[in-house]
């Protein structure tokens, strides 16, 4: 691990303070020094990268992450990917994630048991190369609801997408489970979804008493719980349980609102509204043209969403850029589109959809003292990128314009260097 400086680079680092011209400094895994103006610290012993104007920024954070979904267009068929293709599917897209300036990735489920704690243990092992990643649990269901893909004819809990469980010991057993398995969150999925008949966005399935008991058993343990909850009752379900991470939350109203940001120290909301959009309007090649998903009730979702988290980031409350990539219309590698989302629909600025992707992400990592600003003493996660995302969010779209990706102090992607150490501008 060589000792790095970074110099002549525009330096966005997540504080709140705008983009200034800078040095940084990199000593093992970690930033040492942090330079206004140029050649503001010494070069000697060091790799000297000459950015040439490009920006420096922190890596990226994608808070809603699922390795194991396969890019397909309905859930049973993620699901019935063998194991061992599954673990090298889930494998491959890690590094996918880390290749497009995502350092770091929080599982928000996984379609087999381990598949997630594998894919961790082998990143932080170096045996493949990926994000810092927190594993998380199948998604964890009700009989009839989002994840129960169980016929009467085929009653093999295996073969269904989520792990289906019925009253307080069934949840009992099944977290103790994913727990013994080392997963670092809990995934209930408290509301229904419309892709489910008979059970749309706005139901709630869960009842307080399975909830209670799943809050219990990761919390003796350490670990976290997470929540799809679309509808507003399950929104306050997880309020009322100390879920930290809620995702989607779209249907929340004025009462949920208001005890989000009552406790919004406590929790992140991961809306994943790529999902709605593209599933509203971008999926037709798979079967859903836009009239369909206006009756599955895809328009109504993401019209009452798009409200909802404008209020919720007015009111300061931490909305995370990802979520559900890994379908066919919104497949993996396309996470950055969450940024110029949360610009167009949303009301963030540029500034504040780069906050939401790195500060905040690594506050949802738990490392919120130590990584996601380019800071003296935090981790060196870092991307250098040819061009103003703050002038054109977009850019990050582009894997062209990513000159370099560094996690913990180590290039995974390396700046293409002239001999003037000065880093190659991008082909146009």
């Amino acid at each position: 691990m060589a000792n790095v400086l970074f110099t002549n680079v525009r330096i966005i680092d997540a504080t709140g303070a705008q983009p200034y011209t800078g040095e940084v400094l990199i000593q093992g895994n970690r930033i040492a020094r942090v330079g206004r103006g140029p050649r503001s610290l010494p070069t000697a012993g060091v790799t000297v990268i000459d950015g040439a104007g490009a920006t420096l920024m922190p890596g990226m954070c994608e808070a809603h992450t699922h390795f194991g979904w396969t890019n397909s267009k309905t859930l049973d068929a993620i699901q019935k990917m063998p194991h061992e293709e599954h673990t090298l599917w889930a494998a491959q897209v890690a590094k996918l994630y880390l290749d497009y300036g995502w350092t770091s990735c929080v599982g928000a489920a996984t379609p087999k048991p381990r598949l997630d704690c594998v894919i961790r243990d082998a990143i932080n092992s170096g045996q493949i190369p990926g994000p810092r990643y927190t594993a998380a649990s199948q998604e964890i269901t009700v009989t009839g609801s989002l994840g129960d893909d169980m016929l009467p004819h085929l009653p093999f809990p295996e073969m269904s997408f989520g792990c289906v469980v019925d009253g307080p010991e069934g949840m009992r057993k099944a977290v103790r489970m994913f727990l013994k398995y080392g997963v670092d969150q809990v995934k209930l999925n408290l509301s229904g979804d419309n892709l489910v008949p008979g059970a749309d966005a706005r139901t709630s399935w869960m009842s307080d008493e399975e909830v209670a008991v799943a809050a219990r058993e990761v919390k003796v343990r350490g670990k976290r719980l997470a929540s799809h909850a679309r509808s507003s009752e399950s929104v306050k379900q997880s309020l009322r349980h100390g879920v930290e991470v809620i995702y989607h939350a779209s249907f929340a109203d004025e009462e949920a609102l208001d005890m989000l940001e009552a406790h919004k120290d406590k929790h992140f909301v991961a809306p994943g509204i790529a999902w709605l959009i593209n599933t509203s309007y971008h999926a037709a090649e798979w079967g859903i043209t836009p009239d369909k998903a206006k009756a599955m009730g895809y328009h109504r979702e993401l019209e009452v969403a798009i409200e909802s988290l404008k209020k919720m980031h007015k009111r300061g409350i931490r909305v995370l850029i990802g979520g559900d990539y890994g379908f066919a219309w919104i497949k993996h590698g396309t996470n950055a589109k969450d940024l110029e989302y949360f610009v167009k629909y949303l009301g963030f600025t540029p500034m504040e959809a780069l906050t939401a992707a790195t500060r905040y992400g690594a506050e949802v990592m738990m490392k919120g003292s130590e990584l996601g600003q380019v800071k003296e003493g935090y981790l060196a996660d870092l991307l250098l990128i040819d061009g103003d995302p703050l002038a054109n969010i977009a850019i990050l779209q582009d894997p062209a314009r990513l000159l370099a990706v560094m996690k913990d102090g180590r290039f995974h992607t390396a700046p293409d260097i002239q001999s003037a150490r000065s880093v190659r501008p991008a082909v146009a």
